[in-house]
């Protein structure tokens, strides 16, 4: 999955259908949240067993349909509120494929190369 020009990232909240495909995908992101699916913006949805990850993308002149399944453990999902869909960094999308939480409220600290005499 190519970062290089997504603006943003956007997780549908709570459980989705992932029998929907590309287009099932798209209408929900276009009248159930009202953004445009054809944006630059990655759209990650989650199954309600939380162990699989559709993410839909589009490219210039077609979409991306990207599948991700767990075979152990579960994605740390935020669930339903009133928002339908919340934007997120695409750090903390790298967090939630690697199986952390959203909320995490510290990462490991930076270190800086020291001059060595």
């Amino acid at each position: 999955m190519s970062e290089v020009g997504i603006d943003r990232v956007y997780l549908a909240l709570g459980a989705t259908d992932l029998r929907r495909s590309i287009d099932g995908l798209a209408v929900l992101v276009k009248e159930g949240f009202e953004l445009d699916p054809f944006s630059q913006c990655l759209f990650v949805f989650c199954n309600r067993k939380r162990d699989k990850l559709k993410i839909l993308q589009w490219d210039h002149n077609g979409f991306w349909l990207y599948y991700r399944r767990l075979e152990k453990g579960k994605f740390q999902w935020p669930q339903k509120s009133v928002q339908k869909v919340t934007a997120i960094s695409r750090r903390q999308l790298r967090w939630l494929l690697d199986g952390l939480p959203l909320n995490l409220r510290q990462a490991h600290p930076e270190v800086r190369a020291r001059v060595v005499l």
